[in-house]
């Protein structure tokens, strides 16, 4: 499908799940004062798969983790589906993280102790949440691991070990799954089968996934690229194509 620029507008703020309002998120690095977002306005639709790009200290790994109320907004506003995570304690937060959204990383940060099953039965088990095995058995037959439960992660290949990162943030069945260059790790032929299959919890069941990545072809699986300069929002791309991100990004990465 052709990639076709629009312009940024926010999102209706009523088919929101996840929406930044006014964000504004600064650092201190040495004596210098660095601000990583800029008056962020932007909404994340409820059943759709974004990907964020940017140059490299554009921001949007920070947008990511303000998003996930990982890291406290200097100014600005939160939303999950309404609610202000910005307003909340970190007890709440802790919780809410836990409930309601998932995570998936570079690194797959599974615990090498335990089975496939087990690392993905952790969530539950730490929310006090009932275990059945059926689910469990559902959800890694989801990512293609039905025959691997018992088997630990030195055990299972780099793909197979992201596919049980996946189940284990799909497991809660949270409102938002965020990703943070979850491919990074992996050789091209598994990534794609990784991006397919997030692609796929969006299409086949209405899941909702914000991925950062500085790859036009893993953006290319979403159906909206988001793109970050200097901390703020410069626009937009619908149905991308990787040759249509990947000129946007050169776009971006030249200077004027």
């Amino acid at each position: 499908m052709e990639g076709q620029s629009v312009l940024h507008s926010g999102g209706s703020a009523g088919s929101d799940v996840v929406r930044l309002e006014g964000v504004r998120k600064a650092y201190r690095r040495g004596e210098s004062r660095v601000v990583a977002l800029d008056g962020v306005d932007v909404g994340f639709e409820a059943g759709t798969f974004t990907a964020i790009m940017g140059p490299s200290g554009s921001g949007k790994s920070t947008l990511l983790q303000c998003a996930a109320g990982l890291d406290r907004v200097d100014e600005g506003r939160v939303l999950l589906d309404g609610a202000p995570v910005h307003e909340l304690s970190e007890r709440a937060l802790t919780v809410l993280r836990r409930e309601q959204m998932g995570f998936i990383f570079q690194s797959f940060n599974l615990i090498p102790a335990l089975t496939a099953r087990q690392n993905v039965e952790l969530p539950l088990r730490l929310a006090g949440r009932a275990l059945e095995p059926q689910e469990i058995g559902r959800v890694l037959a989801e990512v293609g691991l039905a025959e691997r439960g018992d088997h630990r992660p030195a055990e299972l290949s780099g793909g197979q070990q992201q596919r049980v990162a996946i189940a284990r943030a799909l497991v809660t069945r949270p409102k938002v799954l965020f990703a943070d260059e979850p491919t990074g790790a992996l050789d091209s032929r598994t990534a794609r089968d990784v991006l397919a299959l997030l692609r796929g919890v969006v299409e086949e069941h209405g899941q909702t996934v914000i991925m950062v990545t500085h790859d036009p072809v893993a953006a290319s699986y979403a159906q909206r690229v988001l793109f970050l300069a200097d901390g703020a929002v410069t626009g937009e791309l619908a149905a991308p194509t990787a040759e249509t991100v990947a000129l946007r990004m050169a776009a971006l990465e030249t200077p004027c």
